[in-house]
């Protein structure tokens, strides 16, 4: 009898702590799970703001009693690697990385932990994947916010035809953005146009790359790079005054200190991201293996404040930005 029962008391102790070590795994979705996500945001600027939004009103709406720290790097690349080291040491079931530095810093700081990118231009830039074709064939997928570059690069044409000379302007730290410009760069050299580059490090010399780049451009071009994003209202003080026309490669940029753009709802890829996390907490996708997703339908859009100033005639299929 007393045989009978010290196996009866270990086998309910067995069953006891499978059900224990199993509460947290990604693809238990029982009732209980408390998922825990660790959001690290680059810098704090509406695009990216609202691709953190639109992640979170997603998963929210699945696991409504999800555990979500979101933090923020202000624009500091340095501070990254401690924001997804502490996401690291706390055993979160999932990070969401919004910008490829956030990106960089998460893949560099786990390989284990399933990472989701948003924001990003081009993941075969930004993690170093030679040959990429789509899949990065580790713990890293997400969302990419790549619009068509080269139709970006012809609007500057098809909107200010006597264009002979394009500065683009870009943070040199930026992966993705190097990757923009040198797909820009060829398609308007392919059309005979001069392209001068304009790198900068930080907000403390935008300024006079920008008046460089006027002193010599008839027009400017400006890629999905955060630190631009972050510095819009310096690049808008300078370029309008100096009257020199803006291209933006996202609305958020172009809203400042731009005539027209190509551009993604931000929001709504975020949404995107956060039905890939779904799939991967509840165990029905590998990180590994789920392809980068992207925006299908980029819109071009023009600022009216801006397109009166240069008296630019829009084509009809541009969309006026509201406030």
């Amino acid at each position: 009898m007393k045989k009978l029962l010290l196996v009866l008391l270990s086998m309910l102790f067995v069953l006891c702590m499978a059900g224990c070590q199993g509460s947290n795994d990604p693809g238990n979705t029982e009732e209980n799970d408390v998922f825990h996500i660790g959001i690290i945001q680059f810098a704090p600027h509406s695009a990216l703001d609202a691709a953190t939004q639109g992640f979170t009103d997603v998963v929210l709406a699945e696991f409504p009693d999800a555990v979500i720290d979101l933090q923020n790097a202000a624009g500091e690349i340095a501070t990254c690697a401690p924001i997804v080291n502490g996401f690291v040491n706390d055993g979160v079931d999932l990070i969401m990385a919004n910008a490829t530095p956030a990106v960089q810093a998460a893949a560099n700081a786990t390989g284990d932990i399933p990472i989701l990118g948003t924001s990003v231009t081009d993941y075969g830039a930004g993690l170093e994947i030679a040959d990429f074709n789509g899949v990065t064939g580790m713990n890293v997928s997400g969302t990419s916010d790549l619009a068509p570059l080269d139709q970006q690069a012809l609007m500057i044409l098809d909107l200010f035809p006597e264009t002979k000379t394009v500065g683009i302007l870009f943070c040199s730290n930026e992966a993705n953005s190097k990757y923009q410009v040198q797909v820009v760069k060829e398609t308007l050299e392919a059309k005979g146009i001069a392209v001068i580059e304009g790198a900068f490090t930080d907000s403390n010399d935008i300024a006079m790359v920008v008046e460089n780049l006027c002193d010599q451009c008839d027009a400017l071009y400006i890629p999905t790079d955060n630190t631009a994003a972050t510095c819009a209202e310096t690049i808008a003080n300078v370029v309008l005054d100096r009257m020199v026309p803006v291209i933006a490669g996202e609305e958020n940029i172009c809203r400042l200190c731009g005539v027209a753009t190509l551009t993604i709802d931000y929001y709504e890829l975020g949404r995107v991201t956060g039905e890939m996390a779904i799939k991967v907490l509840k165990g029905e996708a590998d990180v590994a293996t789920m392809p980068i997703e992207y925006f299908p339908n980029p819109v071009k859009k023009f600022n009216p404040a801006v397109s009166e100033l240069f008296d630019v005639t829009i084509p009809e299929d541009f969309v006026a930005m509201t406030d």
